[in-house]
């Protein structure tokens, strides 16, 4: 008895943990494109989007810089404070001369 009812919590932890991992992964591909796509911003807009980009940073001054640059560029910031940056190619995209990423 004692085997089954270990088996069941194991089972029901199981299948918990793939419920919320496909749910997250298809929360991902739910963003609205028309509020975060490429052109989604006017240059006025960049500064209260980055803001909360970089906002829980360390570095907030070169996040900021950076931001608002490719921000104003691309006119376009990812949701979230981190990552996400699928949702706007030409803030993903834009590297440095040593290849790593520019936009924060």
């Amino acid at each position: 008895m004692a085997k089954l009812v270990s088996f069941f919590l194991l089972a029901l932890i199981a299948i918990s943990m793939v419920a919320t991992t496909a749910l997250a992964a298809d929360a991902q591909y739910h963003l609205d494109r028309s509020m975060y796509g490429p052109g989604s911003l006017k240059p006025t807009q960049c500064l209260p989007q980055c803001t909360r980009r970089c906002s829980k940073t360390q570095y907030h001054k070169p996040c900021m810089f950076f931001c608002q640059k490719c921000c104003k560029t691309c006119l376009c910031v990812p949701p979230g404070f981190y990552g996400n940056k699928g949702v706007c190619p030409c803030y993903n995209n834009w590297k440095t001369k040593e290849g790593g990423p520019k936009c924060p």
